[in-house]
């Protein structure tokens, strides 16, 4: 593992590094020639990729070789497209699972574009394969930043490794032309230097830079919610949604009505307010439980006669409030039972004899997916006392009614 230490002693607010933009790589410095031969459909990512194929395959006579020669081999990244089947198989209860399909997908298109284009020259890339392409395209996706340029690659500032909570994080100076980081706080010397890549979940961190980190604070989960094709109301539902700015997609054969997917992120109280789970999934829910035209329409002109958000507010009616809410326990509750289940099966056998590569990837996926499952957990708390809370208050005010109808 690349790492940067302190040489000496750093104070909060020192300039940690600073590296000028004319020694960063970027997109712009492939060759015209190369360029030309590239279509716009080609992204920065790719066109970084070949960049970097180009210079390693000049060795010595490259301007950035002793970079480059320090950048990670193929068999030391751990980056979910580079996982096998059987290892993908143990993250598919996560976002990543589809989120890796979809991005070997791409990187299979635009490595089909860019031999097509470099087949009429083929003394810059003669020979690259399909892997060369993926191991020069997840560098790019693991070391790189976003620039004016598109995005950078910046030696030394991409030897230094992830803190989730740290403050230091990549600044650019455009009046200046360098990109620089600034300390958070005081660095002893010889100690590693952390800073923050961004404010990502273990599933980005697993596929774009192959690692994970326990206790993750920036954790979520997505949750897909349908609006059942049995449901008479389900046209009117996703025609309401869709006017108030609530997603819905459908399936192409029309043959059940669709809903969409919503990110939860750790509810932190399990009584407070509920942050963590996003407005718009409570207000999908509340219009899912809605059983007549007239409910759907009250809702259209609550939300007009308001700030134009729909189903925002607690229904009215707290037995139609708790519906809503059980609609997404009982969603939640099936993903913790799935998760469950993942989890168990990574469990190594006594005394398993496993390669190393497969005993850390399985660790990588246990710690992802302990990651999500307490989000989910955090969210059918905090719904669990909500509804139970509602129904404590329905029940205070039934009996409190029945003792006035008794006195009268």
């Amino acid at each position: 593992m690349r790492s940067l230490f302190a040489s000496k002693s750093i104070q909060t607010g020192e300039c940690i590094l600073r590296v000028p933009y004319n020694v960063q790589i970027a997109p712009d410095n492939l060759l015209p020639k190369v360029a030309s031969l590239l279509d716009n459909e080609v992204g920065n990512v790719a066109k970084l990729a070949i960049v970097i194929l180009i210079e390693q395959k000049r060795g010595q006579e490259s301007e950035w070789a002793p970079y480059i020669s320090c950048l990670p081999r193929p068999g030391e990244m751990h980056s979910t497209i580079f996982w096998s089947k059987s290892e993908l198989d143990m993250i598919h209860q996560s976002t990543v699972y589809q989120e890796t399909i979809k991005e070997k997908y791409q990187i299979e298109k635009d490595f089909l574009k860019i031999k097509s284009a470099l087949d009429h020259s083929p003394e810059i890339l003669d020979g690259i394969t399909l892997e060369d392409f993926m191991h020069a395209y997840a560098l790019v996706r693991s070391r790189a930043w976003g620039s004016t340029r598109g995005v950078s690659l910046i030696p030394f500032a991409d030897f230094s490794n992830h803190d989730g909570v740290s403050e230091a994080f990549l600044l650019n100076d455009e009046d200046k032309q360098v990109s620089e980081v600034i300390a958070d706080r005081n660095f002893a010397p010889h100690e590693e230097v952390l800073i923050r890549y961004g404010k990502f979940s273990n599933a980005t961190l697993l596929l774009e830079f192959g690692f994970v980190v326990p206790h993750n604070i920036h954790d979520q989960v997505q949750i897909h919610i349908d609006v059942p094709n049995h449901d008479f109301l389900g046209e009117m539902k996703l025609d309401i949604l869709r006017r108030h700015h609530l997603p819905t997609t459908r399936y192409a054969n029309d043959f059940k009505f669709s809903g969409d997917s919503f990110i939860i992120k750790e509810v932190r109280s399990a009584r407070g307010k509920g942050k963590g789970l996003p407005q718009s999934l409570r207000a999908f829910a509340r219009v899912l439980c809605c059983n007549s035209s007239q409910d759907l329409i009250d809702l259209a002109m609550e939300a007009e006669q308001n700030d134009g958000r729909l189903a925002r507010c607690p229904l009215k009616n707290s037995s139609r409030e708790i519906q809503a809410h059980e609609i997404l326990l009982s969603r939640i509750s099936q993903l913790i039972e799935e998760y469950n289940v993942s989890m168990k099966s990574l469990e190594p056998p006594v005394a398993a004899s496993v390669c190393k590569r497969f005993a850390l990837r399985r660790q990588m996926a246990l710690d992802l997916l302990t990651g999500e499952l307490l989000v989910l957990e955090s969210a059918y708390t905090w719904l669990n006392n909500y509804c139970a809370t509602l129904l404590q208050h329905s029940t205070t005010n039934d009996d409190a009614s029945a003792c006035g109808n008794i006195r009268e």
